[in-house]
């Protein structure tokens, strides 16, 4: 089967990319308005860019070309902060995902603590079991008015991760951290099935891989 995005509508490329790159990780991104109401909100077009300085980023779509709140917080503020999903607290991730009005407080809705920060004015997400406090550095348009998104990147300034998940030389205990990750539709994984993939030193090793 071959598809070609040039003979086909937007949301029936959205339901092959978000299918086939799976299981994508969730930035679960909280910021607050200018008139203080704190918002959060999942995206999962989300990655890490490099490590020093450390940056992230994620994209934003817009809702038939009207900017979602989260990017309009960003703009004004150029704060936000990524939250990482855990399965405890999964379903609370996904009441943030309703279309709420700007002047409805999210963390509210889905029964969230408002954690304080450290640098930026953004609350984080208390429950969460890592954070990552960051500041605005670009802002990308791409695509189309209506179906496109916005590249959001943003530096780094602050992790904040739960104490029994840091263990020693700056390891993370990803198996405790048990993230969630966005498949398509309502479909989400966790990370509690792991297994060791070790990478082929020289070039006669790859003959045993495939044996």
């Amino acid at each position: 089967m071959k598809f070609d995005p040039a003979q086909m509508e937007s949301p029936d490329i959205y339901k092959v990319l978000s299918g086939v790159v799976i299981p994508r990780p969730i930035a679960w991104v909280s910021t607050v308005g200018p008139d203080g109401v704190p918002n959060v909100a999942p995206y999962s077009f989300f990655q890490p860019i490099t490590p020093s300085p450390p940056h992230i980023s994620f994209s934003a779509g817009s809702r038939a070309g009207v900017k979602k709140d989260t990017e309009t917080n960003i703009e004004a503020s150029g704060e936000f902060v990524v939250n990482i999903v855990n399965s405890d607290i999964a379903r609370r991730m996904a009441i943030s995902a309703l279309d709420f009005s700007p002047e409805q407080n999210e963390f509210e809705a889905s029964g969230l603590t408002l954690g304080a920060c450290d640098v930026v004015s953004a609350p984080r997400v208390a429950e969460a079991p890592a954070s990552l406090e960051c500041q605005m550095r670009q802002m990308i348009p791409i695509g189309d008015q209506r179906y496109g998104a916005t590249l959001i990147i943003g530096e780094v300034v602050r992790f904040h991760v739960r104490d029994d998940l840091a263990l020693d030389n700056f390891r993370i205990d990803f198996g405790n951290l048990d993230a969630v990750g966005r498949l398509a539709g309502d479909w989400y994984c966790s990370t509690t099935e792991q297994y060791d993939l070790p990478r082929a030193k020289y070039q006669k090793e790859l003959s045993d891989w495939f044996e």
